[in-house]
Order: structure tokens, then C-alpha cells, then sequence
């Protein structure tokens, strides 16, 4: 099976070497987890197609140029028409390159009839597979999620749950992988750092 590295050294060992190619990532996180620099970091390895849905493009790439981690130069386009779903279906089906997709968030496409989700989510993943890509949706996790929420947790083929908490004045990044479809199953919790870049916390928890 064909492996897409992440460039990412703790997510790549924990999936046998990578993404499988084709695959769909859910990246569920709430939203003061700061995320979007595994996102960012996910562009350094790959070319990288971003779909911004609520920042403005030029918002991600400041964003971008002010990541101290490595990074690549990813293509960034803003989808803020109304009719989000189907500008999204647009731009990813003039896709015809082995690159990553980020839809960041997924949110506003999510909110769209579901019967047009669906069809959405398939066509995602046929071109995913025949392109030899992966697509990587970041899921904002909160407790007025869209109601399509469980169809994108559904078609995932991998999904990666980040959970933060707070103890003192430390924020602590969990990293899990509760869905791993076709693959090793992957019980082990990851301990992030989210700062500069995405590292492993290797201080110790206190009770």
C-alpha cells in the first residue's frame, strides 16, 4: 500500500509510515487547541491545496509566515460564497495532482442539506483515490457541532482526536487515533506540544 508521509515524525510512526494514499483525515479539535499548526506543519512534506472557509486567505497565509516550524508553500483559497459546498466541489475537482488537501474548517460545508453532503464526501474520496492524495478535514469540536458532523466522522478513513485541557498554567495537547480503517489498530494516547511546532511532550503528568 502506497504511503503519503506527513512529514510529521510522531503521526508517521504511529500509521506504519504515513497516510495511506487516497485516504480522508477527520482532525477533530476544539477550537483553542491550536490546530492549525499541525495543519500547517502537514504542508511542509507535500505539495498542499488549502481551503479556507472562514478566515480570509490572506489571514492563513500571515498565519503561515509567522509559523516557526517547517512549513511548505501551500496553494491557499478562500471559499466565501454562500454556496460554500459547491465552490469547495469546484476547486477540488480541478485537482489532478498526488498532493494534500486541508479544508479548514469543515464546519460551514457541513451545515449544507445532507443528501448534497454525502454526495460531497464520495466525491472527495473518489478523487482522493484516484489522484493518490490525501484530504485532511479539521472538525471543530464543540457543543453546537453541525449535524452532519457524524456522516464526516463516518466516511473518515482515519480520524485523529485532539483533546485539550488545562492543569495550572500548562495546556495539555492528548493526540488519539480512535479510527484507523484498513490499518493497524492504535491504541497508544500522544502527548503534544503546540507551540512552535508539533512536538512530543515528554514531561510527566503530576496527579
Amino acid at each position: 500500500m502506497d504511503v503519503c508521509k506527513t512529514g510529521i515524525t510522531v503521526l508517521d510512526r504511529q500509521l506504519d509510515g504515513g497516510i495511506p494514499a487516497g485516504s480522508v483525515v477527520a482532525l477533530v479539535a476544539p477550537p483553542e487547541s491550536n490546530a492549525e499548526l499541525l495543519l500547517y506543519q502537514l504542508t511542509a512534506s507535500r505539495q498542499t491545496f488549502y481551503l479556507t472557509t472562514v478566515r480570509s486567505a490572506a489571514a492563513v497565509r500571515d498565519a503561515l509566515s509567522m509559523t516557526k516550524a517547517p512549513i511548505g508553500k501551500p496553494m491557499v483559497r478562500e471559499l466565501t460564497s454562500a454556496e460554500v459546498l459547491d465552490q469547495a466541489n469546484r476547486a477540488i475537482s480541478r485537482l489532478n495532482e498526488d498532493l494534500t488537501l486541508i479544508i479548514d474548517p469543515i464546519d460551514p460545508i457541513e451545515q449544507r442539506e445532507s443528501s448534497r453532503y454525502v454526495n460531497f464526501l464520495n466525491e472527495l474520496q473518489t478523487h482522493m483515490q484516484n489522484t493518490g492524495g490525501f484530504a485532511v478535514l479539521h472538525c471543530l469540536q464543540d457543543d453546537d457541532h453541525p449535524s452532519n458532523r457524524r456522516l464526516t466522522l463516518h466516511a473518515a478513513d482515519i480520524i485523529f482526536n485532539l483533546d485539550m485541557s488545562v492543569r495550572g498554567s500548562q495546556l495539555i495537547n492528548r493526540l488519539t487515533i480512535p479510527k484507523n480503517r484498513g490499518g493497524t489498530a492504535i491504541t497508544d494516547e500522544i502527548k503534544l506540544e503546540l507551540v512552535e511546532e508539533v512536538a512530543i511532550d515528554t514531561s510527566r503528568d503530576i496527579a
